[in-house]
């Protein structure tokens, strides 16, 4: 592709500009400490004391770092849609303070550096310091790719050269990796933009190595005497470190660990041809998405850990479904689009980022949750096992990855929207966008037209530079239960689709069109019947779009709403709720407790009242007054 879609998609486009114009600029602030009332960050006061150029105490965790690296990661994708030149005056100021604060042979840490000069890969189980390095190489390649300028890519490739010299095979190296794995999907990105096989080889060693006996973690603890055991009850299933990759079979542990790790194994699959490794991804991605995700393509339940816990096992009350394991899982269902055209992958890219990944961010991007759970009650929030759960998004936190995580991952929408394969073009996402590709050497415009997510009819213009002939697949999106599709206004049959895409392949010209139009009513999702908490329940559905009930709208309790089952469900568009979204509207009943009296318990009939229910798209809950949230109805 000739440079990134230009996304003009009136959705995508609003959040793209609160990110530029709201979120990079706020979270600038936060990173040097200016936001009054907020978790203090201390990121760039850290890399001023290692550069030498102020005094003080490492503060913060020992990741630190990467919070950087992703706000600098965001801004190059932000400069490459929407030019800043103060914007990137500032980056370049952080740039060279980056190039100041690296040691002599290439070292970049500022933990290790401030804090611990003599530790440097001791603790690789605990420390994060290839994660951070992994975070500030893909800053790096971002920023050369939007702006052509190498110094911090430079300062990267330095940094990867001394990692290489430190870990491999060979006698004398470490033979380890990191207990947060991120290092293995950056070094792909650096050789993809360097053309350098030394890093893919590196990323694969890094995955090859993990969770080989003897086990390394317990090789590094013995070195520096430490004898405790490992704080994780599962042990190393933690970091996925439990079995060599290959052998894995479900997704334990860590859930963003996981997501960064899987995304850098089907990348290697694709760039080494590794069918066995790319099993591995399928029969991972088939636990994950069939077992363990939730319906907003949420995944990590647990609290404890931040992980996966079992199969079905998806309370809604106690989720813990981070923002960064959301945008975690984005990355790697792109990864496996380019290992196979199967829209079951594509599918699982969109529910995440309609639903669990822009939930984490308030709409004027100035408050963040860091758990997104299906269910808030906040006076429950005090109880202990709920304390992850917040009634309200924070302004930032101590451990703050989701923040800045989100804003790359919406200022680089517009890389999900497409994947090329052997001269054809497949078209994963539908938003409004124009895209430039070089085809069998001629170059093609395709513009998107859209409404989506509230509206399925898509238009899209065709235009090479001279009549060419090659595909264009458009996926049908798992939800779909009926489409129409139109080339040049005339009908196209789409009942054999392939892999969920419908293959149109044909000489195109000039100003060609294509119109689609996805069929998109409102629908009554059931889960799965051994997940034990939704049994007797639904949840809404429109197109992509999963929907709540909140307490603004539909008074407290909100377990006592039951929909039966016979009931009309109602969409309208409402252009001045929430920034402008569809809301679904239907008669409910609601259990009535005006005349229980005092008693906790006794044998009663129910009974019930009406109920005008109204739901809102999960990604837009707790915009106005706060208050309950609720994912899953009682059908009645």
């Amino acid at each position: 592709m000739a440079g990134q879609p230009k996304v003009t998609d009136s959705f995508w486009r609003r959040y793209m500009d609160v990110v530029r114009d709201e979120v990079i600029p706020y979270q600038w602030e936060a990173l040097n400490d200016r936001i009054e009332g907020a978790a203090k960050s201390h990121a760039i006061e850290n890399i001023r004391i290692a550069a030498g150029e102020a005094e003080g105490e490492f503060h913060g965790f020992v990741f630190q770092d990467s919070d950087v690296a992703k706000w600098l990661e965001a801004v190059a994708y932000s400069l490459a849609a929407d030019p800043n030149p103060e914007l990137e005056k500032t980056s370049d100021k952080l740039i060279e303070l980056l190039g100041r604060a690296q040691q002599e042979d290439g070292y970049l840490n500022t933990y290790f550096t401030v804090k611990e000069p003599n530790a440097r890969w001791t603790n690789l189980r605990d420390q994060h310091e290839l994660y951070c390095a992994g975070h500030m190489i893909e800053a790096a390649v971002a920023y050369y790719e939007a702006t052509g300028k190498r110094t911090l890519l430079d300062i990267m490739c330095r940094f990867a050269d001394y990692i290489d010299s430190v870990f491999g095979e060979q006698e004398g190296k470490i033979k380890g990796y990191d207990g947060h794995q991120k290092i293995e999907l950056a070094l792909v990105k650096l050789y993809e933009v360097t053309g350098n096989k030394k890093y893919l080889n590196l990323s694969q060693f890094f995955i090859e190595e993990r969770g080989k006996e003897p086990h390394f973690f317990d090789r590094e603890s013995e070195a520096r005497g430490d004898t405790k055991p490992f704080w994780y009850f599962s042990s190393y299933k933690y970091s996925q470190s439990h079995l060599p990759v290959r052998e894995q079979k479900e997704a334990v542990g860590h859930s963003v660990r996981a997501m960064y790790m899987y995304a850098a194994m089907a990348d290697l699959a694709e760039k080494l041809g590794d069918d066995s490794l790319k099993e591995a991804c399928k029969r991972l991605w088939e636990n994950v998405t069939n077992k363990q995700m939730y319906i907003t393509a949420g995944v990590g339940s647990s609290e404890f850990g931040e992980a996966f816990s079992f199969d079905y096992d998806l309370p809604n009350d106690l989720s813990y479904t981070e923002t960064c394991a959301s945008i975690g899982l984005v990355f790697w269902a792109r990864r496996m689009l380019n290992l196979e055209a199967n829209s079951s992958y594509a599918d699982v890219m969109e529910r995440a980022l309609y639903n669990g990944t822009i939930s984490g961010m308030d709409l004027d991007g100035k408050k963040f949750f860091y758990v997104n759970p299906l269910e808030v009650w906040p006076d429950a929030c005090s109880r202990h096992d709920k304390r992850h759960v917040k009634p309200v998004r924070q302004k930032w936190f101590n451990c703050a990855c989701c923040p800045p995580n989100l804003a790359r991952l919406i200022s680089s929408i517009g890389q999900y929207i497409y994947t090329e394969r052997n001269d054809g073009i497949f078209v994963n996402l539908y938003m409004g966008n124009e895209a430039e590709f070089d085809v069998k050497g001629r170059k093609v415009t395709i513009t998107q037209k859209t409404e989506y997510p509230w509206d399925g009819t898509v238009s899209i213009s065709v235009s090479p530079e001279e009549p060419t002939e090659f595909l264009i697949a458009l996926r049908i999106p798992g939800w779909c239960r009926k489409a129409q599709l139109k080339v040049n206004g005339e009908n196209v049959a789409i009942e054999n689709t392939v892999n969920g895409y419908v293959y149109l392949n044909r000489t195109w010209s000039e100003n060609d069109y294509i119109d689609l139009i996805l069929d998109m009513p409102i629908e009554r999702i059931k889960a799965h019947p051994r997940v034990r908490e939704n049994a007797g329940k639904t949840a809404l559905q429109r197109g992509p779009v999963v929907y709540c009930l909140e307490e603004v709208d539909n008074g407290t309790n909100l377990p006592n709403i039951f929909l039966p089952k016979s009931t009309r469900l109602e969409a309208h568009f409402d252009s001045e709720l929430l920034g402008g979204i569809v809301v679904i509207e239907a008669e409910a009943s609601r259990l009535e407790d005006s005349e229980w009296g005092p008693a906790l318990y006794k044998p009663a009939e129910e009974t019930f009242k009406p109920h005008r229910l109204s739901a809102i798209p999960y990604f837009a809950w707790c915009n106005r007054d706060p208050g309950e949230m609720l994912v899953w109805v009682n059908e009645k």
